[in-house]
């Protein structure tokens, strides 16, 4: 799947990889797509959540070894809405 950013939040636990999401997401333009890589088992459970509550659509998750690469595309400003 193609992307515009990536950040590796490999060994990191919650909250902390949805916190590097978001803060990436805020500095993109809304339809871009960011990858973001985690090992923590709870961010299958956040990254959808946060996607949710935010207004971002998570495109795909897909196991890469021991991380999951999450795709979210990043929503409309609050403002545009």
């Amino acid at each position: 799947m193609q992307f515009d950013a990536e950040i590796d939040a490999s060994g990191l636990l919650c909250p902390l990889p949805v916190l590097k999401a978001r803060k990436r997401l805020l500095s993109m333009q809304p339809g871009a797509v960011l990858k973001v890589l985690a090992t923590d088992p709870v961010a299958v459970v956040d990254m959808p959540h946060f996607c949710a509550e935010a207004g971002h659509d998570l495109l795909a998750n897909e196991p890469l070894g021991p991380a999951t690469a999450y795709f979210i595309r990043r929503g409309p400003d609050r403002a545009e809405t």
